[in-house]
């Protein structure tokens, strides 16, 4: 016959031994792994910090080198080249032929460097014999008085460089306003442009201005004496 007593205390031993058990399960090892609840969601990478806003810039181009002005192909009789020259003047003299554009150095022995010029324009040519009494390197350009009364729009001063018009060597003549110098324009070369300077490519004239010494006699030759292109060139 069954006894409700005997029930009771069975059905308390069972609860308690759930408790236990249940107990035991939390109190487990704390290096175990925790239980996955939801295995199959993974946990989402960390997000950067968003960029402020950059336009898109392209790269800056490189400018290419303007040519040198001193490249303009010249004619060959403007070249600079050693020429037959006879002249009972000294070595190291310069003779400037203005009729035929032409600045001879002399080096003795029958023979002168020769370079092609550019010369007063009519009206502004002149003659005689100077000395060079001062050089200077990428001179600065200070026009003279009578030069801006021609010009009024002339700047009063330039600074030396590439866009001076005196170039970037000049020798001066005595106690005149002329020089002999550069020029960035060498397409005037074998020209009557100038107010009365003489012109040479820069390239002609640092080669000139090398040879050049404070005291060097210079004659400058009229218009009206126009003498013939004396020999050939010999190297």
């Amino acid at each position: 016959m069954f006894k409700l007593d005997t029930f009771r205390t069975y059905s308390r031993a069972v609860a308690l031994g759930a408790v236990a058990v249940t107990a035991i399960a939390f109190a487990g090892p704390a290096k175990a792994a925790p239980v996955q609840l939801f295995p199959f969601f993974q946990p989402l990478p960390p997000m950067a910090a968003p960029q402020p806003y950059q336009p898109y810039q392209a790269a800056p181009s490189q400018v290419a080198p303007s040519e040198d002005q001193d490249a303009v192909e010249m004619p060959a009789r403007f070249r600079r080249q050693t020429v037959s020259y006879a002249t009972r003047e000294a070595p190291g003299t310069i003779i400037i032929d203005t009729p035929n554009t032409y600045l001879y150095y002399v080096l003795g022995g029958g023979q002168a460097v020769r370079y092609g010029i550019g010369v007063g324009r009519d009206g502004f040519t002149w003659s005689g014999t100077q000395s060079v009494t001062k050089k200077a390197e990428w001179p600065d350009w200070t026009p003279p008085p009578e030069m801006i009364a021609r010009q009024p729009y002339l700047p009063r001063h330039m600074a030396g460089g590439p866009g001076n018009p005196l170039g970037a060597r000049a020798m001066y003549l005595g106690g005149t306003i002329y020089r002999i110098h550069g020029t960035n324009a060498p397409d005037t070369i074998g020209k009557h442009v100038s107010s009365g300077c003489i012109r040479l490519t820069n390239d002609d004239v640092s080669d000139l201005y090398s040879r050049v010494n404070v005291g060097t006699k210079v004659i400058v030759m009229p218009m009206s004496e126009r003498r013939a292109d004396l020999g050939a060139a010999t190297r």
